[in-house]
C-alpha cells in the first residue's frame, strides 16, 4: 500500500516594500515686480488766527520750506488790493457781482464775509492738487474752516494760531503800516469773536516765538503725512517731531481756555 505524499506548504510571497515615488518638484511662483506705490492723496492744511497773530508770516515760511510739496490756495476777495499785494499771488481781486456768481454756482469750496469783504476758495485748482498728491495750504478764517469740514472733513487738518498777549497783537497790527487806525480797531474788535473758535481746530500753536511756532507747524504737517501714508515715526528725529505734534493737539493743552479768556478781556 502506497503512502500518500505529504503536500508541501504553500509559500506566501513576502510583500515587497516599494519606495514611494518622488513627488514632483513644484516650481517656485514667479516673483512679481513691485508695482508703483499708491500715491497719497494730498491734505488740506488750514491755518487760521486773529489778524496780527502771525499766520501770514508762518504761511510764507512754510511755502518757502516746502516749495515742491505744498501749494497755496489762492483765494478770491472783493476787498481792495493793498500796495504790496500781487494779483494771482496773494489773492485774485474780483468785484462783488463776480464773487456772488461763483458762490451761487458752487465754484467755491468755502466763502465768508470778513471785515465787510467777501473771501472764498476756488474749488477746481484745489481738487487738482490733492489728486496729484500735493498738500494745499489754506490761509482762511474760522467760517471758511467750518465750511471745509462740511464738504471735505477727511482731507482737512486745521491749526489755530494764538498770539501770546493782547499787547503783542496790537503791536503786530500797528507794524503792518498798511491799515489805518479805524481798520486796526475793527480788526481788534473782531479778534474777540475769532478767538472764541479755537476749540474747533485740531491743533493750536501759541506764537510767542516765531521759529518755535514754525517748528511746531512743520512737525504737525509731517506727522499727518506719516499717518495718512501708513508710516510710523522711525528714528530719533521723527519720534521727536511726532511727540511735538501730539503736544500741539487742542485737547492736550488744558491751559488754552484760560489764555483765550485773558486775551478776550484785554482786547
Amino acid at each position: 500500500m502506497k503512502r500518500a505524499k505529504k503536500k508541501k506548504p504553500l509559500r506566501t510571497k513576502r510583500a515587497v516594500k516599494r519606495k514611494p515615488a518622488p513627488k514632483p518638484k513644484r516650481k517656485a511662483p514667479a516673483r512679481r515686480r513691485p508695482g508703483p506705490k499708491k500715491r497719497r492723496r494730498g491734505l488740506m492744511f488750514v491755518l487760521s488766527s486773529p489778524s496780527g497773530a502771525g499766520k501770514t508770516t508762518l504761511t510764507r515760511m512754510l511755502l518757502d520750506d516746502e516749495k515742491n510739496n505744498v501749494e497755496l490756495s489762492i483765494s478770491v476777495t472783493t476787498r481792495p488790493k493793498r500796495g504790496s499785494e500781487i494779483e494771482g499771488k496773494h489773492y485774485y481781486f474780483i468785484d462783488r457781482r463776480r464773487f456772488d456768481e461763483m458762490a451761487k454756482r458752487g465754484e467755491l469750496l468755502e466763502w465768508a464775509e470778513v471785515h465787510g469783504n467777501g473771501y472764498g476758495t476756488p474749488k477746481a485748482p484745489v481738487e487738482k492738487f490733492l489728486a496729484r498728491g500735493k498738500d494745499v495750504l489754506f490761509d482762511i478764517d474760522w467760517q471758511g474752516t467750518l465750511q471745509l469740514y462740511t464738504v471735505a472733513r477727511p482731507d482737512v487738518v486745521s491749526v489755530f494760531i494764538l498770539p501770546p498777549s493782547a499787547q503783542a497783537l496790537r503791536a503786530r497790527l500797528a507794524r503792518r503800516a498798511e491799515d489805518n487806525q479805524e481798520v486796526i480797531q475793527r480788526r481788534l474788535r473782531n479778534a474777540v469773536d475769532e478767538l472764541e473758535h479755537w476749540r474747533e481746530y485740531d491743533y493750536v500753536i501759541i506764537n510767542d516765538d516765531l521759529d518755535r511756532a514754525f517748528q511746531s507747524l512743520k512737525a504737525i504737517l509731517d506727522a499727518e503725512r506719516r499717518q495718512r501714508s501708513g508710516r510710523k515715526a522711525t528714528g530719533a528725529k521723527a519720534r521727536t517731531e511726532a511727540a511735538l505734534a501730539e503736544s500741539m493737539r487742542r485737547d492736550r493743552q488744558p491751559h488754552l481756555a484760560e489764555l483765550v479768556k485773558k486775551l478776550q478781556a484785554e482786547l
